[in-house]
């Protein structure tokens, strides 16, 4: 009989929290795990999913408006958002019901409240109750940062409050440039929202290629959506008639009826008891892990967003997997963080693998190569409309491997979860060459270039 309640107790039931209970339990570990609001986390609640199912929402109203060039007349055409928002969140219940099947079918025991360390091996229930484990791991995830801005805290919203707007603002305002404040921007521009950015910096979706994202501002704008750079928010008033009355640094006071907050996300630190327990946090809150994501304290883990690693999905999905190996599987399992593809779903979408130019200029001391098509979309022609995509490899100048990808056009995050395996592959531009194009595709563009 073991001297604790269980081999595994899980702090947060997100996807990586969720992916280490069940591995475990696969093993032969008896597992807990407590989730204070819904299991599936950010990404399946509140994040990827029913974002990217409003970005497929979006999507249609430029096909009703190109369909006609196709022989298409639809009479009549309208958009219900309230119907919309319903069922995205009818099928996030229905994928919650599918994560509480998988952790009840692996017989992992899930505590509906929120969980503390409580010294030592104890872990505390909110419930009043409390439980020991051998090994926790902590995967509590992260939540959007708002500044401390007058008025702000009290009249804006954050990425969670979108999927339940009782009404789409007639005009919005959205604070940041990175990839959530463009695919934000891209939903409420296609829903008939008059959408500004607001960017402290000079540029937007830092970190990506400086072309793809040039590309993106391009389009964007031709699409009607507002840049503003090099400006900050000073106070949010809210008017008699419900709209906000925005005072700024850098531009002009604004008049919207709706702020949204995508200034990057914070761990969810606070409450956990991280600092009685001995476990160390960096300076953004984060808690510290090794390469096997163990904490300062050695039967302690840590996974996903929570650490501040790298804040993707399937990347707290891996740590979590390895976790459980190691400690029920006697396993001896890392997680490789080089060359991890990401996407971001605008208006169009981008995506992006490996080295930019301009890191490739400067970890190879300038021997790169980059070899770029820049079309229209064979739909995009027909349709007359006029927006081109963007693709883009860099080699490495001396050994003709391909170091980076970065992608900007219709459904380049599905191209580019296959050419990210070349790259992860270390394949050479010239295996590329060598292959024979798919035709006609989008995708055939990546083996073309010369």
């Amino acid at each position: 009989m073991s001297d604790f309640d269980y081999d595994l107790f899980v702090i947060g039931a997100g996807s990586g929290g969720v992916r280490a209970a069940r591995i475990a339990a696969s093993h032969g570990a008896k597992v807990g795990i407590a989730e204070e609001y819904r299991v599936g986390g950010t990404c399946v609640i509140r994040g990827c999913v029913p974002k990217k199912l409003l970005v497929y929402g979006a999507h249609f109203a430029e096909d009703l408006e190109d369909c006609a060039r196709f022989g298409w007349e639809v009479e009549g055409k309208s958009f219900d958002w309230k119907k919309l928002r319903d069922n995205v969140a009818d099928e996030v219940d229905r994928l919650e019901g599918l994560y509480r099947n998988t952790l009840k079918g692996n017989e992992v025991t899930i505590h509906d409240c929120r969980a503390s360390l409580g010294g030592g091996h104890e872990v505390k229930l909110s419930d009043g109750s409390s439980v020991t484990a051998k090994n926790i791991l902590i995967a509590v995830g992260a939540r959007p940062h708002v500044p401390e801005i007058e008025g702000c805290q009290q009249h804006a919203i954050v990425s969670n409050d979108v999927f339940k707007l009782d009404k789409l603002p007639k005009r919005i305002a959205i604070s940041g440039g990175g990839y959530i404040a463009n695919e934000f921007a891209g939903i409420f521009n296609e829903f008939g929202s008059t959408v500004t950015i607001v960017n402290r910096g000079d540029r937007i979706l830092r970190g990506y290629d400086h072309q793809v994202r040039d590309r993106l501002l391009q389009i964007s704008m031709t699409k009607g959506i507002r840049f503003i750079f090099n400006s900050t928010f000073d106070k949010v008033e809210k008017k008699e008639d419900g709209s906000l009355h925005l005072t700024m640094n850098g531009c002009e006071d604004m008049e919207v009826d709706a702020l949204l907050f995508a200034t990057g996300r914070e761990p969810n630190v606070e409450g956990l008891g991280l600092e009685e327990a001995g476990v160390k946090t960096g300076d953004r809150g984060a808690i510290c892990v090794d390469e096997y994501s163990k904490t300062s304290v050695d039967h302690i883990y840590a996974v996903g967003d929570v650490t501040d690693r790298v804040q993707l999905t399937p990347v707290a999905i891996r740590e979590g997997h390895a976790v459980a190996d190691n400690l029920f599987d006697g396993q001896d399992r890392t997680v490789d963080y080089d060359n991890i593809p990401s996407a971001v779903f605008s208006h169009p979408p981008i995506a992006a693998v490996g080295l930019t130019e301009s890191e490739a200029r400067e970890k190879l001391g300038g021997a790169y190569k980059t070899y770029t098509s820049d079309f229209r979309a064979m739909k995009n022609v027909l349709a007359g409309r006029n927006e081109r995509s963007l693709y883009k490899i860099v080699t490495d100048a001396n050994t003709d491997v391909i170091v980076g990808i970065h992608m900007i056009g219709p459904e380049v995050p599905e191209v580019m979860q296959a050419a990210a395996v070349a790259v992860k592959a270390g394949l050479t531009k010239q295996a590329f060459d060598d292959t024979i194009a798919l035709h006609p595709t989008m995708a055939e563009e990546l083996v073309l270039m010369r």
